[in-house]
């Protein structure tokens, strides 16, 4: 009869695995991209408390990606995407909406107040890139993401002219933060 791992060496054999399945050095080459979102990183800067951060993980066959976007001391939040930029430029246009879902063109009603805790969940394929990458693959984006020009953003707006006020209201991102 096989014995279960306890103590020291169960932690430690947990431990192990999460960071093979972290790094992607399981047999199955699950892929995981991570990065904090911040005004800091946003382009241009904002002055704001929100944070964020944005989890992907690519599966084994490279047909899927499932994410989770978290963002929190955020007001008014209306959308948030992946965006692809051209080498060389600080922004560029939309290929993977998040939030409210991976369908385009869908927003959150303005000025909805604060948020704190996951904005959005879900998986994307070849089928929900849009823009620059619409009719492309998964593995381009992935590319874009190796190149560092891919990055996530979390727009706010206040519905309430004009925009650009402060904290809940860049419609034009107040949050972002660069995949790599």
């Amino acid at each position: 009869m096989a014995r279960k791992p306890t103590g020291l060496v169960g932690a430690s054999l947990g431990v192990v695995l999460l960071l093979a399945l972290a790094t992607g050095v399981v047999a199955s080459q699950v892929q995981n991209f991570v990065t904090p979102l911040s005004g800091a990183a946003e382009v241009p800067i904002r002055d704001t408390l929100a944070r964020g951060a944005a989890v992907f993980q690519l599966n084994a066959d490279g047909t899927e990606i499932r994410y989770r976007l978290i963002a929190s001391n955020i007001e008014n939040v209306i959308m948030a995407h992946i965006h692809v930029q051209d080498l060389g430029q600080q922004t560029g246009g939309i290929v993977v909406w998040l939030a409210p879902s991976t369908t385009p063109g869908v927003m959150i009603d303005p000025g909805g107040g604060r948020h704190d805790g996951v904005l959005a969940t879900g998986t994307f394929t070849d089928d929900d890139l849009v823009g620059a990458l619409q009719g492309e693959t998964l593995a381009d984006l992935l590319d874009a993401i190796a190149a560092g020009t891919a990055y996530v953003n979390v727009h706010t707006n206040d519905g309430v002219a004009p925009t650009n006020t402060g904290p809940g209201d860049f419609p034009g991102g107040e949050i972002r933060g660069q995949l790599d």
